[in-house]
């Protein structure tokens, strides 16, 4: 052994350990590896790999490179067979090979670098190979002892996703890679299948859970199960077979874990995390961390505790993306069933850019000529001399009498800027420029209906004749100086978590001095120890309340706003009846579901009565509160569906903010599937929110029918013209994102240097 070389134990001899190993070894290492089975002992069939995956591998092996590049089955298209409609798309790239092949040709380069592999062997307590090695790595698997050993450091967090799969193969070779649904008695079953080698194709075939069990599959052995799944996709394997390898009915475990290494043991591959197959394998994250290992190693010259941070500190946020994106992949799977009705274009883009990673900007580069066939279907106009297709956020969408020009809305956006609950020229300004900015629909700050009801002393309202003034002013400006932007005013009260600080000097912090008494569902303050407990409201107070909401609703009509929206999300007034973590009254407006939403929806009645019928109405609200026993999903549906029996126009769908120790999911687009299946359920238009930045997201939720239209808050504050660059970024030149006369100079991107 050369100086300087680590003794390195490899516990799991699947494609990580072993590639590890192997990388390892080739720097000089001593390399020890345990696998409990036999060298060609294997679950599953195929494996695919990326090109990035294996750019990383030829630049660090090219004898393990070039052998697997000869055994590669390599494809480009993507088919999608909805209710017997089978619809390409091509260009996606896509290179696998038998994981038993690979496992051969690993075992074969560690064997020539001098690893010792102790297969059919157990390895040794994970505290001894600690102490006799200098570094140990743990790739033994989603089920790691050596993780579990190690819990209470590595704090790892195991969630089991919906639906129940099981690994197959067919004795061909399919033609790409092949997504098919079977739409049985018992409801939705899917398919997944590609080809990994010239007469081989891996199948995994999924259900929800109710559906497996519902179709007796919780009883059938293997054969059976494989006799079954081939029935059931008689068509696409054209009466063929399939056959196991100890095929089992799994639930998908994601594993995530706070740290990843402790002294010298560092976890890899699937005991570190995992990622759903639907969108890639996890031999794939797992060689992609050998590779990180491997150079960690190499660059932290024999300091083994800095090998492993800088290994972590490299990988960790890939893995994370890939997660995030992996999530949303299983999710669409689990609710599949809610897409089926989709028009079978539609069907397919939704499925090709569920994990947000292809977009439709990407798509279109992929094959454009299945976007362009989307964007028609979707009602894309043509236009122009050269009949461009409009994209997607530009198409028109109309909620009773009012047409708005595009699908982009300017988030409501508290300011805290107000005096006495009159906006000023700030207001002025901030909404003018929006409104000059190109969206379809600007909305305002939550605009409350008396001085109780704010926030902060910073806070708008609607219940005053100078605030209502003030608010005609900004009306006027837009529909003078931006004809063709509609404007919105969002009505609230703030309920338990009024009287607080302006945010930038302490969010969600009562007021030092000069507090108002807080009212609520119930006397639960926000934040315990720290808010104000409001007075539960009673009868009486309840019918005062409508009273204000409609006499701002009436304000906001003679000012001339276009649309007005019922804030019912984030803890405030409304939001807390709503949610049972708020609400925990004993009369007819607390208990289920049907009392929760009684004064919500009387609310909502008071205002629709005075609000005129030629002008749309929406309501905003909080899908699920990030917290134990609050809001679900499913309840969400039924409260969307209430608001929208007594008239809602449309839903605006947000998440959260209703208890103080909520734990949000957060990542881009993240709310946008509780709009998706608010609609789909529904078929009411909705609003997405959150962490939505790009107008390719844009795009890309609209076509694929998860949103009508898309709010951004945060763009419109970096770039007030948010849209109308989105609009020049597209060389998009029509009526749905008209530059103002004075800003038309300035509709091309101005030059940057003499290049």
């Amino acid at each position: 052994m050369s100086a300087g070389a680590l003794r390195v134990a490899v516990v799991g001899g699947g494609p990580g350990g072993l590639y590890t190993a192997a990388l390892l070894a080739r720097q000089g290492h001593a390399v020890e590896l345990w696998e409990r089975g036999a060298p060609d002992d294997t679950f599953g069939f195929g494996v695919v790999l990326s090109d990035e995956t294996l750019g990383g591998i030829e630049r660090a092996d090219t004898l393990v490179h070039a052998a697997l590049s000869a055994e590669f089955v390599r494809w480009d298209d993507v088919d999608i067979v909805h209710r017997g409609r089978l619809l390409t798309s091509g260009g996606h790239g896509f290179a696998a090979i038998g994981r038993r092949r690979l496992l051969e040709i690993l075992h074969e380069r560690c064997a020539g670098l001098g690893v010792r592999l102790r297969v059919r062997a157990e390895a040794p307590d994970v505290r001894t190979l600690a102490a006799s090695y200098d570094l140990v790595v743990a790739a033994d698997g989603v089920h790691s002892a050596i993780r579990e050993a190690g819990a209470a450091h590595y704090r790892p967090t195991v969630t089991s996703g919906r639906c129940r799969y099981i690994w197959l193969a067919a004795d061909f070779a399919f033609e790409a890679f092949r997504f098919e649904i079977a739409e049985t008695e018992h409801g939705v079953v899917q398919l997944h299948a590609y080809p990994y080698s010239a007469d081989a194709s891996t199948v995994i075939v999924e259900m929800r859970e109710e559906v497996w069990r519902a179709a007796g599959l919780d009883l059938c052995d293997e054969d059976e199960s494989a006799a079954r799944c081939a029935k059931i996709f008689s068509e696409a394997l054209r009466g063929r077979p399939l056959r196991g390898n100890r095929s089992a009915w799994t639930r998908f475990r994601t594993v995530v874990n706070e740290r990843w290494s402790h002294g010298n043991v560092a976890l890899l591959g699937d005991a570190a995390h995992t990622a759903h197959f639907s969108i890639g394998s996890g031999t794939k994250l797992a060689v992609e961390d050998a590779l990180a290992l491997a150079e960690a190693v190499a660059g932290a010259e024999g300091n083994v505790p800095a090998a492993l941070a800088a290994y972590e500190t490299a990988r960790r946020p890939a893995v994370a993306s890939t997660q995030r994106a992996a999530a949303a992949s299983r999710h669409w799977f689990e609710e599949i069933a809610g897409y089926v009705d989709q028009p079978a274009r539609q069907f397919a883009f939704n499925l090709l850019t569920r994990s947000r990673r292809v977009t439709h900007a990407n798509l279109r580069l992929r094959d454009e000529r299945f976007t362009r066939a989307v964007e028609r279907e979707f009602g894309c106009p043509q236009e122009g001399p050269e009949q461009r297709t409009t994209p997607p956020m530009f198409t028109p969408l109309r909620l009773r009498g009012l047409t708005l020009r595009n699908r982009i809305v300017v988030s409501p956006m508290d300011m805290y800027s107000a005096q006495e609950g009159v906006p000023g020229d700030f207001h002025l300004v901030h909404l003018g420029a929006r409104a000059l900015g190109g969206a379809g629909l600007v909305m305002t700050e939550m605009v409350c209906v008396s001085a109780e009801g704010r926030i902060t002393p910073g806070c708008t309202g609607l219940y005053t004749r100078e605030q209502a003034a003030a608010w005609q002013r900004i009306t006027d400006f837009v529909h003078t100086s931006a004809p063709g932007t509609a404007l919105g005013v969002q009505l609230g009260h703030a309920g338990r978590k009024g009287s607080t600080r302006v945010m930038w000097e302490g969010m969600d912090e009562p007021l030092p001095e000069g507090n108002w008494p807080l009212v609520a569902a119930s006397d639960l303050p926000y934040r315990p120890g720290v808010s104000a407990r409001p007075r539960a409201l009673a009868q009486a107070d309840l019918a005062a309340l409508r009273s204000e909401f409609a006499a701002a609703a009436v304000r906001a009509a003679d000012c001339g706003f276009d649309l007005l929206e019922l804030h019912c999300a984030h803890g405030y007034l409304l939001s807390g009846f709503l949610s049972p973590l708020t609400n925990h009254r004993t009369d007819a407006y607390g208990g289920s579901l049907e009392n929760r939403l009684r004064f919500p929806l009387e609310v909502f009645d008071a205002v629709r009565a005075v609000w005129p019928a030629d002008r749309p109405m929406t309501v905003r609200l909080s899908a699920t509160d990030w917290a134990p026993g609050g809001t679900s999903p499913e309840e969400s549906v039924e409260i969307a569906a209430a608001f929208a029996a007594h008239g809602a126009d449309a839903v605006d769908v947000s998440t959260g903010q209703v208890v103080a120790d909520e734990a949000p999911e957060y990542g881009r687009s993240y709310q946008t599937p509780y709009a998706d299946r608010i609609r789909g359920a529904l078929g009411v238009p909705v609003i997405a929110v959150g962490a939505i930045s790009s107008w390719d997201d844009v795009n890309s939720l609209l076509l694929a029918g998860r949103a009508d239209l898309c709010a951004l808050g945060r763009p419109h504050l970096y770039d007030p013209h948010w849209t109308l660059h989105a609009a020049a970024e597209q060389s998009y030149e029509g009526p749905a994102a008209p530059w103002p006369a004075p800003y038309r100079a300035g509709s091309r991107p101005p030059p940057t240097g003499r290049g």
